[in-house]
């Protein structure tokens, strides 16, 4: 788990798929109230600008949502077009957007949820 935190945060890059433990979250889901939330943390990939409207959409709609946009660093024009885009979606809703790791993942967040800048345990991020 620590290693794909590291990763995450830029410590070290994942090293192939064994670095990865599944894990057996069925009996927590089975838990979890039928209630809708008011939030929800969503996971996104971006490979081209036509993946962006819907990671906007989610935080449009109050949600915060983590992007991988590890696959735009090939093509630097639409790498800082999608980051553009989710910078002004940020302002737009008055939220938060981070670089995690070498910017390869960013979390953008809604209205009223800031992103800590420090690391639990000490750093920035």
């Amino acid at each position: 788990m620590s290693k794909l935190l590291d990763s995450i945060i830029g410590r070290s890059p994942p090293t192939g798929q064994d670095d990865y433990m599944e894990l057996d979250l069925a009996s927590f889901e089975g838990t979890m109230s039928d209630q809708p939330a008011s939030m929800y943390v969503k996971v996104a990939t971006i490979g081209d600008l036509k993946d962006t409207p819907r990671v906007k959409e989610e935080v449009y709609n109050g949600n915060i949502v983590i992007i991988d946009i590890g696959r735009l660093k090939m093509d630097k024009i639409t790498y800082e077009r999608v980051l553009k885009d989710l910078k002004d979606v940020a302002r737009d809703v008055n939220g938060d957007i981070v670089g995690l790791g070498d910017q390869r993942y960013v979390v953008v967040t809604p209205m009223s949820v800031k992103i800590a800048r420090d690391k639990l345990g000490g750093g920035g991020l």
